[in-house]
């Protein structure tokens, strides 16, 4: 398995699942603005890009689903960066211990194969660890 990047700290930027969404100049800051994104930024515990597909790790109550986020996408030259957000709050009260996985393949989120891509997203610790 190759791993392309993985970056923990940060924040992230955007694309949808079916219509994604491509947000030049965002992260940096070319003069252009950008439009209000939806939802909130998502907190993640990890997230890895590998084999062509982003892969996240997030804080469940119970009830979120990878309907609940939105993965964000900005392209500036060949390099991208992803972020999720959250459109949908999860108002369960059965808290996942080990959160939720969610994937993403290059091609659900407009990329190329290869393509160099970096996570950014608040990260979060899991419960038992802070």
């Amino acid at each position: 398995m190759k791993l392309t990047r993985v970056l923990l700290m940060g924040i992230v930027v955007l694309s949808g699942l079916s219509a994604c969404a491509s947000l030049p100049g965002v992260l940096a800051g070319q003069g252009q603005v950008a439009a209000p994104l939806p939802g909130e930024l998502e907190p993640i515990r990890a997230a890895a890009v590998v084999n062509d597909l982003a892969v996240f790790w997030v804080t469940s109550n119970g009830c979120t689903t990878r309907e609940d986020l939105l993965p964000v996408v900005a392209t500036r030259g060949a390099a991208s960066t992803v972020m999720l957000r959250r459109i949908t709050q999860d108002q369960c009260a059965h808290p996942s211990d080990d959160g939720l996985e969610v994937r993403w393949s290059f091609e659900e989120l407009g990329l190329k194969p290869g393509s160099q891509v970096t996570i950014e997203s608040p990260y979060q610790l899991s419960p038992s660890t802070s």
